[in-house]
């Protein structure tokens, strides 16, 4: 009987033990982050490593928390699902904010401000501002803001993972446009000197982005705002920013 009822107990703390491991970051020297690593200059691939602003950023607020930073590339589409599965504690990877997102998560801070961008085929006319895109085609990961924006302005939206897709399917002339953040546009003809799509127009909103942890984990996110004011005051935030953009895109 004694022996059952040990065997009994065993059995429940190991229960207990696979559920704990199971839920997430139990180790309070790491902090998880969730990213997508193809969404260039921000988080991307390099060399076999991962980069970029945000990269540099979140690496730079781990310095701060004394934390070790460990990446968990996640598709954009799916970067909130892993979040709340407790896949990772952050994600960092320009989450726009906005009054949907402020109700459902934890926000941090912004960290970078930019402004919105119609982009089409350098060859195309007509398409001059939101209103030029009503019965049109964008291509646009189906999660993001940006991808509202088109929506809300009569766009019929074709989903894609992310940005370079969004170009890929826009160069083949599948879409004739797609919304997006004026600095991953720049980033892009920068880095691939190609004229064959341009900037037709602005929509004429100023974006913000911060991090995101869940909802009850406001303390994370309190730490987090507490290190980029530090990053701001030594000017880091300001050198990673010139770093990527030639300029401070966080303010």
């Amino acid at each position: 009987m004694r022996r059952k009822l040990f065997a009994a107990v065993l059995a429940v703390v190991a229960a207990a033990g696979l559920t704990a491991c199971g839920n997430g970051n139990d180790d309070p020297n790491v902090l998880k982050v969730g990213t997508e690593g193809t969404y260039s200059p921000f988080s991307y691939e390099q060399n076999g490593s991962l980069t970029g602003y945000d990269v540099d950023v979140i690496k730079a607020i781990g310095e701060k928390l004394g934390k070790k930073v460990e990446f968990v590339q996640t598709p954009w589409d799916a970067i909130f699902a892993g979040l709340e599965a407790k896949r990772f504690d952050l994600v960092a990877n320009q989450v726009t904010v906005n009054p949907e997102r402020s109700q459902k998560y934890s926000l941090s801070q912004p960290y970078t401000v930019s402004e919105g961008v119609i982009i089409t085929k350098a060859d195309t006319n007509g398409i001059n501002d939101l209103a030029d895109l009503s019965g049109k085609t964008c291509a646009q990961s189906t999660t993001s803001n940006w991808s509202k924006v088109a929506g809300s302005a009569g766009c019929n939206v074709e989903g894609v993972p992310g940005f370079v897709e969004a170009i890929t399917l826009l160069k083949q002339g599948r879409v004739e446009a797609t919304v997006n953040d004026s600095l991953a546009f720049a980033e892009y003809t920068k880095t691939k000197n190609d004229s064959s799509v341009k900037v037709a127009g602005k929509t004429g909103e100023t974006s913000q982005q911060a991090f995101a942890a869940r909802k009850d984990d406001q303390d994370l996110i309190n730490q987090v705002d507490t290190a980029l004011a530090e990053l701001r005051a030594d000017g880091t935030l300001a050198k990673i920013s010139e770093k990527y953009f030639g300029t401070d895109v966080s303010k």
